[in-house]
This record gives C-alpha cells, sequence and structure tokens, in this order.
C-alpha cells in the first residue's frame, strides 16, 4: 500500500469518526420514563412549566404545607418518596412534591443557559407564592438542600422550619470542607462504590463533547431525548454509590434532565455567598444523614456550624439514598420533628 493510499484511509477513518460521535445519535438500554397518573402543572411567570403531585391532607386541622425538594441538580419525584411521606397528610399538612425545570413531568428550555441556580430558586419562591400560604416546611434532598438553603437565605419569614437529607455542600462551594474527619463517635463508612467510579463507567467521547458544546455555546448539540436517557445511564451507575452496598441499589426509573443538570452545576460559581445569613436563622432544622453516605461529612458539618438550632441524626446501614435504606426509621424522624413546636429553639432529640 502506497503512501497516498494509506493518507486516504487515515482521512476517510477520521471522517468517520467524527460523523459517528458527532452526527450520530446514540442510544442506551434504560427504562423509560412513566407520566404519574394525578400529575398537574403550574404555568409560571418566569417561563416554567412546572410538573407536580398534590397530596392534599383531609384533617380540619390545617398545618404548613410541606414542599419536597429532590435531588439532581436534574433528579426528579419518585414515587418511593410520595409512598414515604403520604401519611404526614393526615396531620393537617398538603404536600407538594414538584419536578424542577427541566426534568421529571416538567418543561424542557430551549435556552439551556437559562438552568440555573437563581432559575430554580426564582421557580420555588413563585411556587411557595401560588400555594398562598404565610409559611411552609422544606424537605430538600441531596441538592434540594443547597436550592432550600439558597431560598433560605433571602426568605427566611417565609420558612417554618427545614428538613435536609443527605446535604450536599452550600453555595458557593467551600472545597477545602471535603478534606474533614467525621468524628469517631459517629461510626461513618464509605460507601463500597464512588461517584468518581460511577461516571468512569458510564462517560464516553460524544457525551463529552456534548457537555463542553453546553458550556461553551449555551446551546443543545443534540436532543433532550437522547442526553436525558444517557443521564438515567449515568444515574444508574451513580446510583450504586447511593447505598452502603452496591448490590443494594435498584434500577433507575427514567426522567431525569441531562441539560438541566449540568448547566446549573455550571452555575453553581455564580452563586453570591450569603452563607453568614444563615447564623441569625433560629428555624428548626433537622439534618438526616446515611451511615454510609457518599456526601463529605465535612459539608454536613458547616450546616450544624451555622444553623444554630440544628439537630443531627445518624441513620445507620443506609446510604444517601435514606427512603429506600431504611423508610421507617426515616419517616419516624420526621414525624418526629414536624410535631416540635415551631418556636421550639435548642431542638433536641
Amino acid at each position: 500500500m502506497n503512501i497516498r493510499r494509506i493518507i486516504i484511509l487515515v482521512i476517510v477513518i477520521v471522517i468517520l469518526a467524527i460523523t459517528w460521535v458527532f452526527f450520530i445519535p446514540r442510544s442506551y438500554d434504560v427504562q423509560a420514563f412513566e407520566e404519574r397518573k394525578g400529575t398537574e402543572y403550574w404555568e409560571l411567570s418566569t417561563g416554567s412549566k412546572i410538573g407536580y403531585y398534590k397530596v392534599e391532607s383531609l384533617s380540619e386541622n390545617k398545618n404548613s404545607p410541606i414542599i419536597y425538594l429532590h435531588g439532581g441538580p436534574g433528579g426528579m419525584i419518585k414515587d418511593e418518596i410520595i409512598e414515604a411521606l403520604q401519611p404526614i397528610s393526615a396531620f393537617g399538612h398538603d404536600l407538594y412534591f414538584y419536578d424542577q425545570i427541566g426534568s421529571g413531568h416538567s418543561a424542557r428550555l430551549d435556552d439551556i443557559g437559562e438552568y440555573s441556580v437563581s432559575r430554580h430558586k426564582a421557580d420555588l419562591k413563585e411556587i411557595i407564592e401560588e400555594i398562598n400560604s404565610e409559611k411552609v416546611i422544606i424537605i430538600g434532598h441531596s441538592w434540594g438542600c443547597l436550592l432550600a438553603i439558597n431560598y433560605l437565605q433571602d426568605y427566611p419569614e417565609k420558612v417554618e422550619r427545614i428538613i435536609l437529607e443527605g446535604p450536599g455542600p452550600i453555595l458557593p462551594i467551600n472545597r477545602q470542607l471535603a478534606g474533614e474527619i467525621p468524628p469517631d463517635s459517629l461510626n461513618l463508612i464509605k460507601p463500597e462504590l464512588t461517584n468518581e467510579e460511577g461516571n468512569r463507567r458510564a462517560e464516553n467521547l460524544r457525551i463529552k463533547l456534548i457537555s463542553k458544546y453546553a458550556f461553551v455555546f449555551n446551546r443543545k448539540l443534540t436532543s433532550d431525548k437522547e442526553v436525558d436517557d444517557y443521564f438515567t445511564y449515568l444515574n444508574g451507575e451513580l446510583n450504586k454509590s447511593t447505598y452502603c452496598r452496591a448490590n443494594q441499589a435498584k434500577q433507575y426509573k427514567g426522567g431525569s434532565g441531562y441539560y438541566s443538570h449540568i448547566m446549573t452545576v455550571k452555575s453553581f460559581n455564580d452563586v453570591e455567598d450569603k452563607r453568614e445569613r444563615l447564623k441569625n436563622i433560629q428555624i428548626p432544622v433537622l439534618i438526616l444523614r446515611g451511615q454510609c453516605d457518599n456526601q463529605k461529612w465535612g459539608f454536613a458539618k458547616e450546616y450544624l456550624d451555622l444553623l444554630s438550632n440544628s439537630h443531627l441524626v445518624i441513620i445507620e446501614n443506609t446510604g444517601h439514598d435514606l427512603v429506600t435504606g431504611n423508610k421507617d426509621k426515616y419517616y419516624d424522624l420526621i414525624d418526629d420533628f414536624l410535631i416540635i413546636p415551631a418556636g421550639n429553639k435548642g431542638y433536641t432529640q
């Protein structure tokens, strides 16, 4: 084979590789998104169409409604969390479970540059106004804790109390806290697998290029369906690190939003540092953490240091997914916390 033929062959291979990576969508063998019966929608002035599920209390004594903020960013409400918390409605609490913009039942945005912490906070602010209650109770999971705290810093008068499950870092992230070593008395255990391992198993060249293109140009290189299916596949791998042992993980359901995920994470560095405001907030705060949680201990400790009326409970033999890890203990802790008088200071259990 002469040099000319070798050059032509190399060029053809390069063209085919570029075509395959850039122009041929990939498919993933994942569970499809299933619409939840009973889903309703808010059309917000922010431009967001938000899908939500409401569990209405039939009790004559009405207490503050509860808003649940799912993890992610780009996650969605799971049936398991609705099932776990639904009994609380018997005590006078309406429960609202909503999918954040760009995920689940909520609309995907054409302009992915609009996915940001500030957009999610603006949506939450309007949702709370839509509910039209003097105060609300917020339950946040993982990234949902970051969103809850970001809202609390600006509107503490609207929040009666907060429950933080497996909290990630307060924004903007103080990365030095990741190196903090937990006290031996907590008996924390590292999960069998890490998020880093899950990312390595799931990543491919095409998704790296799609993500880079999104970061640089704030535009989609491919459809929401392709990247959302990839996100389901990725979450299936990451999900293994949310349990003490990887073989405890269950199949991950479809519906999460990848563009919402990566662009919101990109906006983390744009968040103004208002953490000092938390020192003046006296509302009761319950922090729940699994014994095998994959989040860094230093991030949870910062909440305890800043929120003077906060209390930490470790749920044994449970990872980051508290509901499927130990649903009964999870529910009992929340139930007990909700009956503490709203004006209580120095919450203890």
